[in-house]
């Protein structure tokens, strides 16, 4: 059983293997999509009524980025080459579906956040199964239950009608 690998000379983990090194790069580019989706809808949106929720939901948001800025640091693990693309693609996804109507919005909304609660609910089972990591299942674990309550919000607000 392992845990955080750490360096000889210092307390931060090391260089990130293959799978890992993968986890923390496309959790990355997607809070980095999902932060700029909400991003364009606010942008869209500043004095619609669900304005406050699209904030909520993109300072948490802002919140796992800035974490999986962190990580890969920690890690020496490179962003996407791509970094720039979702950023760009997830404002104008943002933008769009948020012209489109406050439920065109929410569906985008409950659709990006079941993709990547399904995603984070994955590591985190491959992690715990290779007992790895702990810490970091910690935090995706923690990151899935908050991208699903996004998801629920989109619901309340009619997302899937």
């Amino acid at each position: 059983m392992t845990q955080k690998r750490k360096t000889k000379r210092d307390d931060r983990p090391a260089k990130a293997d293959d799978r890992l090194a993968e986890y923390l790069r496309v959790n990355h580019a997607g809070e980095r999509a999902a932060q700029t989706i909400y991003k364009g809808q606010l942008d869209v949106w500043r004095r619609h009524a669900q304005a406050a929720e699209i904030l909520h939901i993109m300072e948490q948001e802002q919140e796992h980025l800035d974490t999986f800025d962190t990580l890969l640091n920690d890690y020496k693990v490179r962003p996407s080459l791509l970094d720039p693309l979702w950023g760009a693609a997830g404002f104008m996804l943002g933008a769009a579906t948020a012209a489109l109507g406050p439920k065109a919005a929410m569906a985008c909304t409950i659709a990006v956040e079941e993709v990547i609660g399904t995603h984070y609910d994955r590591q985190v089972q491959d992690l715990n199964n290779r007992h790895e990591e702990p810490e970091l299942v910690k935090t995706l674990a923690r990151f899935r239950d908050e991208e699903l309550e996004h998801r629920d919000i989109a619901v309340e607000h009619d997302g899937r009608q």
